[in-house]
Parts: structure tokens; C-alpha cells; sequence
């Protein structure tokens, strides 16, 4: 081979590397950012492989994305509905209502708006007598109901469906308490295109007639994602194989006895080529055990909760992790893992921030971490009993086995 070939050769294999890489980047940004805008990292890899990301998710998972010139939408829609460590952090019922309401004031809204009229146009909705009657009430006048608006809009901005123009909403939940409220306020624009892709769901809402939306929220929440499934061999073994792989992208862990027979059946069979395809693409790593298979991101990047990783409670999880893990033949209390931590205490406690290192400290310390235990689907908790998973496993320590030193070498550094 003459050196000029050779050269042409190695560029065109560092040109394809290149490419592999960029793909699975721009998979896994979608993944972690379903709602993308240009201002996110990634998002020009997005574009440039949109049509191999198209193929890919709709192949793989079923997933339709849409990518524009402005903005991104990877229709992520969870194969387990009764998840309920799902969500958005800081959310409960009470604030995604508030959400749901602020997207409609939005829809019908100026091309800009500001804080005030948005709230104002909140409290018009919100006085709708099917809330009230549900025991709903908001009304702007207590500072606490001014952050649940603020922090409802500060989510709007990240997703990017509003851009900060002017103003401060800091100064907005003071205002109040100062009595001069009219002198904060904050002016937005309005994104209509990324307000359209919140919802990623397969039929909206206000399509249904009164008399036919399901009534309770369990059927409410299938209408949302129901898809058509052919009536064929095939068209269900898609079907399968789609509802298989976005929990594999999706959670953290897939247990065996959580799928219902013809789940199983196909997935004891595919698991392997499954794992192999998906991890190729997105960069995870398979881990298969005798109670079922889960992808790991070994650079923490691809979850919401990272397990290692730095602070307080991060400690503390990992340690009440090592600590359930000594514990799998029977269930754990609250109140025994909140003794562990306690006595945990003396010993790393001058690793923790001050408040972690007082008494009683120990029992939101504890909650804290089988809260991202349960996330992490590594604990079951069933009132304030505590039951470790399988793969939990993956934390135990085992004893520290003290190797004799190597025999002190005499040579020089240049022997």
C-alpha cells in the first residue's frame, strides 16, 4: 500500500469513528433532553443526523421525532404507566395543575407576556368550579402561591417555551410581602412551537367528547399513549419488542417477575440481541442476571439520579445501599436504616454538610436515600418496610483482601 492510500484510509476510518460518535451523542442528548432547543449542547448533532435518528427511534422504540430548524421533540412516551417516581423534580399534583393551566393561559396568549398577566390569566382558570369542586384553590395572594408560580415558570424556561426578555421573578414572590409588588414583574416570549411539543402524548386531551373521556386518572393516563398495534404476528411482536426497549432506555432495571407472561417469554428470548443493539448505539453497558437485564451508563450521564455520585445524601445513599445489601433475606425498617445512618454518623459524619451532623438528622437522611434507592428501582418499600431488588446486589462491599507487599525492588529507575 503506498503512503497516500494508507493516508486516505486511516482519514476515512477517523471520519467514521467520527460520525459514530457524534450519532450516539446526539441519541443520548435526545434521550436525556426529549424537548431540545438550539441553546443545548448537542442539539447541532441533533440536526445533522436527523434522518438516522428518526430511523433509529422509530425502529427501536417507536418513538417519533420531529427535528426543525428551532427545535427538537423526541416523543418519549413510558412503557410503565404506574411508575410513580416519574417526573418532574419538586413535583407534586398540585403543581403539575398549575402547569397544565399555564400552558393553556400560554396557548392563548400574545407573542410575549409577562409574569403578572400570566398569573392573572392562571387565577381566571383556575377558578374553573370542576377544580374548585376537587378542592383546588389558588390565588396569588400568599407568597408561597407566588414561588409555586414562579417555579412553574422557571420549568417553562428551561424547556425553553419561554425566553426571558426582562425582569426578575425573585423580585415577583417579594414583591408582596413588600407591598410593592406592582414594581416586579418579568416579560417573556413566547416559543409556540416548543409549548405544542410539551405534551408528548398520542391523542390530546380535548379531543375526546365530554360524554367520552375516560373518567378515572389510570384510563386517562392509557388514552394519552395508546397507539394502534397491527393484528398480526408481526405487527404484536413490534409491539413487544418496542414496550421492552423503551424500558431499557427508559429504567434503570428490568426484573423478570415485573412482565406479564408474553413480556417474558420474548424477552428471556431476545434480551441479549436487544441489549447488544441498544447498547451499541447509545453507548450503555449490558448487565444480565438470573432476575433480568439492565443497561448502565458507566459515565452517569443518562439518569436523573447518579449512584455514585457527590454530596451528602449521595454518601449516605451509597452507604444505606451497603448496608440493605447484608440485609436481602428479610425486609428492612425505616427506622432501622435511620439507626444505621445515626451510628453511620460518627464515623463519616465530618464528611457531611453541618446540618446532616445533628441528632435527629438521620431519619430525613433516610428517606432521602430510599427515596433515590426506590428511583433506582433497588428497593421496594411497602408502607415503612424496606425490601432490597436484585440488582442492588451491584453495591455490596466485600471484605478488603490485604495482599503482602511486593519485595522492595534495589535496582535504579533506568534498570
Amino acid at each position: 500500500m503506498t503512503p497516500m492510500k494508507f493516508d486516505s484510509a486511516a482519514i476515512g476510518e477517523q471520519q467514521a469513528r467520527h460520525q459514530r460518535e457524534e450519532f450516539t451523542g446526539a441519541l443520548r442528548a435526545l434521550l436525556m433532553t426529549p424537548l431540545m432547543t438550539p441553546a443545548q449542547g448537542g442539539f447541532a448533532a441533533v440536526r445533522r443526523h436527523a434522518d438516522a435518528l428518526r430511523e433509529w427511534f422509530v425502529r427501536e422504540a417507536g418513538w417519533p421525532l420531529h427535528i426543525e430548524r428551532d427545535a427538537a421533540r423526541l416523543y418519549k412516551r413510558p412503557a410503565d404507566l404506574d411508575d410513580a417516581t416519574r417526573g418532574l423534580p419538586g413535583y407534586e399534583r398540585r403543581r403539575y395543575v398549575l402547569l397544565c393551566l399555564a400552558c393553556a393561559a400560554l396557548e392563548r396568549a400574545d407573542p410575549q407576556i409577562t409574569l403578572r398577566v400570566l398569573g392573572d390569566r392562571l387565577l381566571a382558570l383556575a377558578a374553573d368550579p370542576d377544580l374548585a369542586a376537587l378542592g383546588f384553590t389558588f390565588t396569588l395572594q400568599a407568597q408561597h402561591e407566588r414561588r409555586e408560580l414562579v417555579a412553574v415558570c422557571k420549568t417553562l424556561l428551561e424547556l425553553g417555551v419561554l425566553q426571558r426578555v426582562a425582569g426578575d421573578e425573585e423580585g415577583f414572590v417579594r414583591g408582596g410581602a413588600e407591598g410593592s409588588d406592582a414594581l416586579h414583574d418579568a416579560l417573556y416570549d413566547v416559543q409556540r412551537r416548543l409549548l405544542a411539543g410539551v405534551l408528548a402524548a398520542s391523542r390530546g386531551p380535548s379531543t375526546w367528547p365530554a360524554d367520552e373521556a375516560p373518567a378515572t386518572l389510570e384510563a386517562r393516563l392509557a388514552a394519552l399513549v395508546a397507539e394502534h398495534v397491527p393484528d398480526s404476528d408481526e405487527g404484536r411482536r413490534t409491539a413487544l419488542r418496542h414496550h421492552l426497549a423503551r424500558r431499557l432506555l427508559d429504567d434503570p432495571v428490568i426484573y423478570f417477575d415485573r412482565l406479564d407472561a408474553e413480556l417474558r417469554a420474548y424477552f428471556m428470548n431476545q434480551r441479549g440481541t436487544m441489549a447488544a443493539r441498544l447498547c451499541e448505539a447509545t453507548g450503555l453497558v449490558a448487565e444480565q442476571r438470573a432476575e433480568g437485564l439492565a443497561l448502565a451508563d458507566e459515565d452517569g450521564e443518562l439518569t436523573d439520579v447518579a449512584m455514585p455520585a457527590e454530596g451528602t445524601e449521595a454518601h449516605v445513599t451509597l452507604l444505606v445501599a451497603e448496608f440493605l445489601t447484608a440485609r436481602t433475606a428479610t425486609s428492612v425498617s425505616e427506622a432501622e436504616v435511620a439507626a444505621f445512618i445515626a451510628s453511620a454518623r460518627q464515623r463519616f459524619g465530618s464528611f457531611w454538610r453541618k446540618s446532616a451532623r445533628e441528632a435527629g438528622s438521620e431519619h430525613e437522611l433516610a428517606a432521602t436515600a430510599l427515596a433515590r434507592l426506590q428511583r433506582l428501582q433497588l428497593v421496594m418499600r411497602d408502607g415503612t418496610q424496606v425490601r432490597t431488588l436484585p440488582a442492588l446486589a451491584r453495591f455490596a462491599v466485600g471484605e478488603a483482601e490485604i495482599k503482602p507487599a511486593a519485595p522492595a525492588t534495589t535496582g535504579n529507575l533506568f534498570d
